[in-house]
């Protein structure tokens, strides 16, 4: 891994950061250098793993107890050309009371809508802890300049929202010009404000693990206070492997610069049987102190009524099948 050098000094973490990373910033080659210089992933290892992982098996009581971590770590998401003011206030409300039925259920921790949601989702979630997260910076593509990506975040922001998900540009990533990328994570950073900021790679387009491990320390070098797989709008979003790559890269971080950084996976995780892996892998991996949602999340949207049908099951030994929940 990167040499200890770069850390910062003990329980600072931030500016620090940056700071110590400054040599490896100062240029395109410096910045390629160091990205370069990481380990190689070894895919049959990692995929091995993931897959042994993903066979745990775990007791009813801690079944109740990771339902309940999942809901509460659930970026309750709806990013459509059709959403309406309506849509996203019934999303809003769900998320403050998934279960009508059963008021121990936990809330979500977010809802992410487009930024001219914001406000709708906001006047909703008003007194509650539930947080608005907005995708911005030309999502899902990330195709326009980046003023244009900034006034998305600036708007964002403006109109109320807690964090920004914002994506890279993979076309200059893939053709290497990571200095370009970081700089643009900075920018939107500091556009972002007192938001937190969700870095979003669309691993899918990444093409190999080498480069999803460049993404996550590029994008934490850079100030992540998250690193999101996908927008779930391609045909590879989320899955055991990346997660549990970008996983060892946040703990792997932690390690060197004293900074903890979140891991969102995003896109095609729709059952409590696939949120329960992913719970055993950030444990497994990154260890405890990410079992929480302020530093992991799923980005989902269906995800949330078959948790809510398992919950029901467990406390009182039948399913209801999909019409107890609402259709989202």
């Amino acid at each position: 891994m990167p040499s200890p050098q770069l850390s910062p000094p003990p329980g600072q973490g931030g500016a620090a950061t940056l700071a110590a990373f400054a040599d490896v910033t100062a240029s395109d080659s410096t910045l390629r250098r160091f990205l370069h210089g990481l380990p190689g992933v070894d895919a049959v290892g990692l995929e091995a793993r993931a897959a042994s992982l993903g066979t745990r098996s775990i007791k009813t009581t801690a079944k109740a107890y990771a339902i309940d971590l999942a809901i509460s770590m659930i970026d309750l998401t709806t990013l459509e050309g059709a959403d309406t003011p309506g849509k996203v206030r019934a999303l809003a409300g769900k998320a403050v009371n998934p279960d009508p039925t059963d008021r121990t259920t936990p809330r979500t921790a977010a809802v992410c809508v487009y930024p001219d949601m914001v406000a709708t989702a906001k006047t909703v979630l008003a007194g509650s802890d539930v947080k608005v997260a907005s995708v911005a910076t030309a999502f899902p593509a990330g195709r326009a300049a980046l003023d244009v990506k900034l006034a998305d975040t600036r708007d964002a922001v403006a109109a109320g929202a807690d964090e920004i998900d914002m994506v890279i540009d993979r076309g200059a990533f893939l053709a290497g010009h990571y200095l370009k990328v970081y700089e643009e994570i900075r920018a939107v950073k500091e556009a972002s404000g007192a938001a937190r900021l969700k870095v979003i790679f669309e691993t899918g387009e990444l093409s190999t693990y080498d480069n999803i491990r460049r993404a996550s320390w590029l994008g934490m070098i850079a100030g992540a206070d998250f690193i999101k797989t996908s927008t779930g709008k391609v045909a590879v979003n989320a899955t055991p492997s990346n997660t549990l790559l970008m996983l060892e890269a946040v703990r792997d971080f932690r390690a060197q610069t004293g900074v903890q950084v979140g891991v969102k996976p995003a896109g095609g995780i729709r059952s409590t049987k696939d949120a329960v892996k992913f719970l055993v892998l950030v444990n497994e991996t990154a260890g405890q102190d990410w079992l929480d949602n302020h530093w992991f999340r799923f980005g989902a949207s269906s995800l949330l009524n078959d948790l809510l049908m398992q919950r029901q099951k467990l406390a009182t030994g039948r399913y209801s099948g999909p019409d107890y929940v609402t259709v989202d």
